[in-house]
């Protein structure tokens, strides 16, 4: 298991203080929450939990791909040199979804990286965007980034253009994936992380689990 290693705020500040580092004092307090929020995601590397829909408005009488299905998260791999980690998130048998959420030097980046079960990438894939600083240990906020918007228009859907994901961590207790929009779209999904589950097959692209 791999955990990043958060200096204390109260440390950094102290220390940054003594050397008359001001610049630095600044960063680490508004960068704070990212850390605390990172590192608070990480410490579950290497575990899967199962997960309920909370919200899923406003419903149409199209078919949804997540009604019925099994859904799980596997926080699967947890970088120390680039501070990201890597969420698989299957929904059944699709093992196309893997959420990659990365240190920023002003926050967090959340993308979203989806695979065909060849492994090629989709036509739309790696979208998201940086977080709005400076959000909270337990929350972070991710509106669509103008790559992504770009993304959005050019497959025709449009209506993605204004989204906002936000993800949420009680630490031993639930993690939250959350998606809204303007126009009322809100979609939820809560993972008990209290009760780890049997870890699930790699996500399409990948390779087999890594070793704990």
């Amino acid at each position: 298991m791999t955990v990043f290693k958060i200096l204390p705020l109260t440390a950094a500040v102290f220390l940054a203080a003594c050397s008359g580092q001001r610049d630095t004092v600044a960063h680490d307090v508004a960068t704070a929450p990212a850390d605390a929020f990172l590192a608070a995601v990480a410490a579950h590397c290497g575990k899967a939990f199962e997960g309920r829909i909370a919200v899923n408005e406003p419903r149409t009488d199209a078919a949804d791909p997540f009604d019925g299905k099994r859904l799980v998260m596997h926080v699967r791999g947890c970088d120390d040199a680039s501070h990201t980690v890597r969420i698989p998130f299957h929904v059944g048998d699709d093992h196309s979804r893997t959420w990659v959420l990365s240190r920023t030097d002003t926050g967090l980046r959340l993308k979203h990286d989806h695979r065909h079960a060849d492994g090629s990438p989709d036509a739309v894939t790696m979208y998201g965007g940086d977080s709005t600083p400076p959000g909270t240990a337990q929350r972070q906020s991710f509106p669509a980034d103008a790559d992504s918007v770009a993304m959005f228009r050019k497959a025709g859907m449009d209506v993605s253009v204004r989204n906002t994901w936000a993800m949420e961590v009680d630490p031993d207790e639930r993690f939250v994936y959350e998606l809204t929009r303007p126009d009322g779209r809100r979609f939820q999904v809560v993972f008990d992380l209290s009760k780890p589950v049997a870890l699930p097959p790699a996500p399409w692209g990948a390779e087999a689990p890594p070793a704990p």
